[in-house]
């Protein structure tokens, strides 16, 4: 019997190549902060601004809560909107984009195209086209974030259709079922609570993009969290941050009950 220790490599004996990586990554990042001009000691320096904006912020005027009731709701009504007309229009393209619903490699190869040049416009861009175009208000905010939506949730949904098991799209095949009667079928009822789940998660995303969309004119809570930065009214500023901490918080509780009813 042998009872000889095999021996390891010396790269796994002394882990070699994980401290390359580890050195490469430490180079990496010095010669970033070096080309980018980071200072990484000013925040350490200017730490006493930060605790004086604190200190200003520590006497929130709740008064104003009453005032930014209106916008808070509209800043949700904007993350639905933006979500739900994002999604429908997402459904079509993720089949389109899926290995295993489409065959045709050149018809993949142009959905995927679009779609990802659709996920390289980032949300401040669209939302100031948007304003550009139909002006400041709502209605551009939720344009922005239909188009943030397809693009983030087409991918999402894409990857889940491609996961999912093939045997029930073979024996519809088999039988001589058309394109649409398998994706209803087959395809549709297995992805059907990662959807949910994908769209729930864009929907939590969109209701804080919306809040930074407010600062270009695109509607919500943001414009008055402009407003109040911009006038150095901080006590309002902190009334609405709790807000929307809460208003998250709440969304976010409401979400993860909503997914587990579905498992």
């Amino acid at each position: 019997m042998n009872t000889d220790i095999p021996k390891q490599p010396l790269t796994k004996k002394y882990h070699l190549v994980s401290i390359f990586w580890l050195v490469l990554i430490i180079i990496l990042l010095f010669l970033s902060t070096i080309i980018t001009g980071v200072d990484w000691t000013e925040l350490f320096t200017n730490l006493n601004q930060f605790a004086d904006l604190i200190v200003k912020m520590s006497n929130p005027d709740w008064s104003y809560f009453n005032i930014i009731t209106g916008p808070l709701l509209e800043t949700i009504q904007m993350a639905i909107l933006g979500t739900t007309i994002g999604t429908i229009f997402a459904i079509p393209f993720s089949v389109l984009a899926a290995r295993n619903t489409v065959k045709n490699p050149y018809i993949r190869g142009v959905v995927r195209f679009f779609l990802n040049l659709i996920r390289t416009i980032p949300d401040l861009l669209l939302a100031a086209l948007f304003v550009a175009v139909v002006g400041i208000g709502p209605t551009s905010g939720v344009y922005t974030l239909a188009i943030f939506s397809f693009g983030m949730v087409s991918k999402l949904f894409y990857e889940s259709i491609e996961s999912i098991d093939e045997r029930p799209i073979e024996a519809l095949r088999s039988t001589g079922a058309t394109k649409m009667q398998i994706i209803g079928a087959a395809v549709l009822p297995q992805v059907f609570k990662n959807f949910v789940g994908y769209f729930l998660y864009a929907f939590e995303i969109n209701v804080r993009a919306s809040t930074v969309l407010g600062y270009l004119g695109a509607g919500g809570i943001g414009v008055y969290l402009q407003r109040s930065l911009s006038s150095f009214m901080y006590n309002q500023t902190s009334v609405i941050i709790i807000t929307i901490f809460i208003a998250v918080i709440i969304i976010d509780g409401i979400s993860n009950a909503f997914q587990e009813r579905l498992r």
